[in-house]
């Protein structure tokens, strides 16, 4: 069973999400909307697909991170979310919270030995579009 395809997004912690995307617009040319910005890619194995990795400043504050209290969180893309969670139960991994389906995909999270909080995402990516300026 193939689990992690690559990375779905890099969300990280700060003092103020708007400043630090104006930044980051500024001096390195991403541009970002209020969810983070979407890099577009092609699928290693069918060409003709494209896939998608965000980047994304949340609030200092945010709870989403929760349980970790760590300033940053990584996504991974996966293939079969549900059947890898099954896997992972058998394995002992800690599973935090219930998969959260959407449009765009299923999602489901997992806690690292050093209390990492990782999002899994099984990604529909022809649901998702970058905003065209």
């Amino acid at each position: 069973m193939k689990r992690v395809t690559g990375i779905g997004g890099v969300f990280f912690k700060c003092d103020d999400p708007v400043k630090m995307r104006e930044w980051y617009s500024k001096h390195l040319g991403i541009k970002d909307e209020e969810n983070g910005t979407m890099f577009a890619w092609r699928d290693a194995e069918d060409h003709t697909k494209t896939c998608y990795t965000v980047r994304s400043p949340f609030p200092a504050t945010t709870s989403y991170f929760s349980p970790s209290d760590k300033p940053f969180m990584f996504n991974y893309r996966v293939k079969d979310l549900k059947a890898l969670f099954e896997v992972l139960r058998t394995e002992g991994v800690q599973i935090v919270g219930d998969v959260e389906e959407y449009e765009y995909g299923k999602f489901g999270w997992i806690m690292d030995p050093d209390g990492n909080k990782i999002e899994l995402w099984e990604p529909i990516d022809d649901k998702l579009q970058p905003r065209q300026d």
